[in-house]
Parts: C-alpha cells; sequence; structure tokens
C-alpha cells in the first residue's frame, strides 16, 4: 500500500537506489501539478536549496521531484511480515522440485511435503524472533492488528526501512508485549516521539540498536526514559562528537553494555563525565561496604573513534569503577602512560581491546606492548581477544621489573612517577637486582630481530 499524498517527514525509495525524507509536498508556483521537495540521505545529491522565484519550500539541501511509480513509500507491518514469512501453498502434490540457490541452477531436486513446512511458517503467532531488514516498512495497522497476529515477538529487527518517527515505531511495539530486543540500524531516520505516547510502548525492552541512524545522544536519552528495562544500547556509525549531560539518572543507571562504536568521539574525561548516569552507585546502599554496591555500566566499546590520550585522574571522579570491559581498539592512543591512567579511571578492568592504536608502533614499546600492558593493568584477564594465562602475567610482571630497572635510573620515586606499578610488582617478584637480572629477565632471552631481505631472481 502506498501514500496517495505523502505527509512531510515521510521516508521515501526510488527504485534507482536512493533513500530520502519528504520535506514539502505540495504545488510550485508557475508550475503544475504536485511535487515533492525531498532531502536525501546521501549528502551529495541534490543541488536544490528549496527557493524558487523568492519562495521557500523546504530548508535544506534536496531536490524537486514528480510523484511517481518509481517512488516506494513503504509499507503497513503486517503486510512486510507476511511478504516474507507466508508462502502461498502449492496445491496437493506431495513433491516438489527446488533448485539449489548454492547451485547456481546446476542442481534440482525433489523436496516432499514442503506444504507443511509453509503451513508451519505461516503461523504467525509462534514467531518469537523477526527480521524485517530493509523490507520497507513504513507504519504499523490498525489497533489489535499485529497484537492478535504475532502476539509472541520477543526480538525484531527494523533496520534499514521507511519508519519515519518514534511515534510510527511505537504503533508497531505497543501490540507486541513481549517484546525484548528491538534493531533500528541503517537509514532509519526516527523523528523525535510525541509526548502521549503509551506507557506500554517499550515496557519489556532490554537491548535497542540504533547503529548508523543519525541518532544524537540527546535523542538517544529522550527516548530512553520511555524504557525502563533497557539494559544494552548500540550507538555505532552516528558522526557523534560529543555525548551531552543527560541528568535522567533513573533511567541510564540500568545499563550495562553501551556501543559507541565508529563516531567521532575525542575527549576521555568529557565520555566519562557524559555517562555518570550510566555507572552512579546505588544510592540507597550508601553507608554499606564497598563489595555491597555496584556500578552498572560493565561494557564499554569506544574502538574506531578519535580518542588520542587518556589523561590523568588526579581528583577527578572516576565513574568507571566499575567497568569490566573495554574497546579502545583503532583510536589514536599513542603514549604508554595512557595504560597507566588508565588504570586509574578503571580500577577493575577485565578485558580490554587496544589493537590498531598507534601505541603499539613507538619504538621502545613496539616489541613488548602485550607484556606492558599486561603488567601495568593487574586486573586484565583478557587482552585484544586472547587470555592472559598465570604463565604469561607472571613473566610480563617479571620483563616489565627489568625493563624499567634497566630504563629509568634513580631512585623508587623516581620509577614510580613514570611507572605506578613499580612498589607493587617489587613486591610480588623481588627488585629485579634481586631476583630477575640475573636471569637476564627471562622473557627478554627469547625476544629475538629478524631482518627480511628481497633477493632478485639473479641472486637465487
Amino acid at each position: 500500500m502506498q501514500h496517495v499524498l505523502p505527509a512531510t517527514g515521510s521516508r521515501i525509495y526510488l527504485s534507482s537506489g536512493y533513500f530520502g525524507t519528504v520535506r514539502y509536498f505540495g504545488p510550485v508556483d508557475s508550475t503544475t501539478g504536485l511535487w515533492l521537495g525531498v532531502e536525501w540521505d546521501d549528502p551529495a545529491r541534490g543541488k536544490h536549496d528549496g527557493i524558487k522565484d523568492g519562495k521557500r519550500y523546504f530548508d535544506c539541501r534536496g531536490s524537486f521531484i514528480r510523484p511517481s511509480s518509481s517512488i516506494c513509500y513503504g509499507h503497513p507491518f503486517l503486510q512486510a511480515l507476511k511478504n516474507k514469512y507466508v508462502e502461498a501453498v502449492h496445491g496437493t502434490a506431495s513433491q516438489e522440485k527446488i533448485v539449489l540457490g548454492s547451485s547456481n541452477g546446476a542442481i534440482e531436486v525433489e523436496a516432499v511435503d514442503l506444504d507443511k513446512i509453509r503451513s508451519k511458517f505461516s503461523n504467525l503467532e509462534r514467531l518469537r524472533e523477526v527480521s524485517l531488514n530493509n523490507e520497507m516498512v513504513s507504519s504499523g495497522n490498525n489497533p489489535g492488528e499485529i497484537l492478535s497476529t504475532c502476539p509472541n515477538i520477543r526480538g525484531l529487527d527494523l533496520s534499514a526501512t521507511l519508519l519515519s518517527s518514534w511515534d510510527a515505531v511505537a504503533m508497531i511495539t505497543t501490540e507486541l508485549p513481549r517484546l525484548e530486543r528491538l534493531a533500528l540500524n541503517s537509514r532509519n531516520r526516527l523523528t523525535p516521539p510525541s509526548s502521549h505516547l503509551p506507557a506500554s510502548a517499550w515496557l519489556r525492552l532490554s537491548e535497542l540498536q540504533l547503529n548508523g541512524t543519525w541518532t544524537s545522544w540527546e535523542e538517544f536519552t529522550s527516548i530512553a526514559m520511555l524504557m525502563p528495562q533497557l539494559r544494552i544500547v548500540e550507538l555505532g556509525y552516528n558522526e557523534l562528537t560529543s555525548l551531552s549531560y543527560a541528568n535522567i539518572s533513573a533511567v541510564l543507571d540500568r545499563i550495562e553494555i553501551i556501543n559507541l562504536d565508529s563516531n567521532k568521539l575525542e575527549d576521555w574525561r568529557h565520555i566519562v563525565e557524559a555517562l555518570k548516569p550510566c555507572t552512579s552507585y546505588v544510592q540507597c546502599l550508601r553507608g554499606y561496604p564497598t563489595s555491597l554496591r555496584h556500578h552498572r555500566l560493565q561494557r564499554l566499546i569506544l574502538s574506531s573513534n578519535s580518542i588520542e590520550r587518556i589523561p590523568p585522574r588526579e581528583s577527578c571522579p572516576s565513574h568507571l569503577q566499575g567497568l569490566e570491559a573495554l574497546s579502545l581498539s583503532s583510536n589514536n592512543l599513542h603514549n604508554l602512560r595512557d595504560i597507566d591512567h588508565l588504570y586509574e579511571w578503571c580500577p577493575h578492568l577485565e578485558v580490554l581491546s587496544l589493537a590498531k592504536n598507534p601505541l603499539s608502533e613507538v619504538n621502545d614499546f613496539s616489541r613488548s606492548a602485550r607484556q606492558q600492558i599486561i603488567a601495568k593493568i593487574p586486573s586484565l584477564r583478557i587482552l585484544d581477544a586472547t587470555a592472559i594465562s598465570t604463565k604469561e602475567r607472571s613473566d610480563s610482571e617479571l620483563f616489565y621489573l627489568s625493563f624499567v630497572a634497566k630504563t629509568v635510573p634513580g631512585h623508587d620515586e623516581d620509577k614510580m612517577k613514570e611507572h605506578p606499578q613499580w612498589k607493587a610488582l617489587c613486591m610480588r617478584h623481588g627488585r629485579p637486582a634481586e631476583s630477575t637480572a640475573d636471569r637476564d629477565s627471562r622473557l627478554s632471552r627469547y625476544l629475538i630481530e629478524v631482518k627480511v631481505h628481497h633477493c632478485s631472481s639473479s641472486e637465487r
């Protein structure tokens, strides 16, 4: 079903492969018929500024196009669901010939009782996990229709659809009382929700994915207030440059996992402060032993951002005390002191990803990067997806002690300024002069340098 008169804000898809948002629909002076003013998802498409003959029709960079049959305005939820999951029966024949897709048409086999399988899958009441990714869903259905058709859906993927607002999403989710996981990734451009959304729209939702949707942190926090059970959030690929401070700790302090992969975040201190509502102590336990309190946020993904340094914590409160897993791969960290500072902010860190940072390219650090990182973070169990064995930790710490002893002259106080773990490791293993120097640092004996030379054919 297509909209005869698309409303401003509607999402459209052209058969040529372009997606856009309707910013104007109606007549244009000095022309005949109706026009669509469209803002395209592709910023390189559309050269019109919305003004014609001195009159403004839309306020963005876009195009005027004519309504036509090549424009898709999307389908109601149940139509898309049935198009994908309901296949018409083929009749009374017990055997059918089908072509194996992986054979490129070369292999044809006979299948028995396929109609029984079709009937089983067409029972939409039994559906628990539904993917309508790229199925052009644009709206819900009449009240009660979705609830009576597929009330048991737990996980729903509505990525790359033509949904244009959170109100449209709510039309669907309100009728899915068991919904726990919702994906709205890629190409969805959702306007903020209205103030009259029903409280049941996302009552049981625990996981929300908004990757590649241009959703800002402010927009996310406004919708999160309507999701009291939210635990897992994905906001990757959204061009985020900063996170505003959200004063809704009653909601955010329930979140356990946040994925901010592939954004443009730079300021570590700003990130920590913005995540404060996600990491607060449970206030009702104030005064009880620390072991009985908890920080909710457990895993934070910041890979492929633009973080260049992790400053010392100094007197700043750390809102990441309880963080157990952190991904900082593919950033711009380049100083080994960043690792010491990271441990100050995250003293209970167990899982860390640091691959593809300039950190491993520093001359004095590159050959022993893994050993030094392990020694600098005592709580670490897994580094760059590889478990740290008891022996590897012991060898890494012994190597690190020897490295510090050889490269940092002076007393313990001098060594502690650059290597905060020096005293703790000395207490555990003994000072290098007493226990490891005579063994040539154990691990250092196994580090070799390999030079590869290319030989021409005449030299072979």
